[in-house]
């Protein structure tokens, strides 16, 4: 349940900065979002504000976005990850509303050439061709289990635990697929409160995996980063790779990474990015996109 107060907050917050700025109001979701949206929008015209908490920060920016749609202040816009929205009913539509093309910013990433930019960087030529080959699809394939568990937790109110943890106890660093008996077995262990046997789950996933689900819309960016780092030390140790760190290819880092490595052309091919430009349209003259970076 989000706390009424710290809606109000941010809220307030917004009213303020109004009363001295005209322009446009995006709403994000957390300190990475706003690093990422910072880069295409005009800073002049448009003002990134960052909305996060716990339980759920994109709840927190849809309340806050739906007050101001009541005072039918129209100078916002938000954006959101788009999490199950494509799988499941969303909560909230409007026009106002903006989701990322796919589940979220972390897959948005990893769908674009920014991947291939950072693997050219840290793996050598000899063992490109057959890190890279396939690369996306491998991924998407290792990371479903947990997009299936993650979607049957929010079907089912499961509250399942999958923060901090360690990807290598249950994924293969050289094939970088998943063990399902070692992966029910951690997050078991992480989710104390509940009491799933092993072999529920096992068959939760069996009549999950038969709906033809696109893996961009279920699997979360986080895990498949989190995959991606363990396949990359096993290369990385393979070929002796003294110029990339350990500490380059930790989760955290790569997504740094990957954010710096993503162009505005990347970005001007997705919806994403054509819904911000409808929007503008639709809300002239106010404006989001920095006006270079326009086609």
């Amino acid at each position: 349940m989000i706390e009424f107060r710290t809606v109000a907050a941010d809220a307030n917050k917004i009213r303020i900065l109004r009363s001295t700025f005209s322009g446009t109001f995006l709403l994000v979701e957390g300190l990475s979002d706003r690093l990422f949206y910072k880069r295409f929008i005009e800073q002049s015209t448009c003002q990134i504000v960052t909305i996060s908490g716990k339980p759920s920060s994109k709840q927190k920016v849809i309340a806050v976005l739906r007050i101001f749609e009541a005072e039918n202040f129209r100078q916002i816009l938000a954006i959101v990850d788009a999490d199950f929205d494509r799988i499941l009913p969303p909560s909230y539509n409007s026009p106002n509303l903006l989701r990322t093309d796919t589940r979220d910013l972390e897959t948005l990433l990893l769908r674009s050439p920014a991947l291939d930019k950072i693997v050219t960087e840290f793996v050598s030529e000899e063992k490109m061709a057959q890190f890279q080959d396939n690369l996306r699809t491998k991924l998407l394939e290792a990371g479903k289990l947990m997009g299936y568990l993650r979607l049957i937790s929010e079907e089912e109110t499961l509250n399942l635990k999958f923060d901090n943890l360690t990807f290598s106890k249950f994924v293969n660093e050289q094939t970088m697929k998943i063990d399902e008996s070692k992966l029910i077995k951690a997050i078991q262990e992480k989710s104390t409160e509940y009491s799933l046997q092993k072999e529920e789950f096992q068959q939760k996933l069996k009549d999950k995996q038969k709906n033809n689900y696109d893996l961009w819309q279920l699997c979360c960016g986080h895990d498949l980063i989190a995959i991606l780092s363990v396949g990359l030390r096993k290369v990385l140790r393979k070929v002796n790779e003294s110029k990339v760190s350990r500490e380059e290819i930790k989760p955290d880092s790569l997504e740094r990474i990957l954010r710096l490595a993503y162009e505005v052309r990347f970005f001007q091919d997705t919806q994403l990015y054509t819904d911000i430009q409808e929007w503008e349209n639709i809300n002239s003259p106010l404006q989001v996109l920095q006006h270079e970076i326009q086609r």
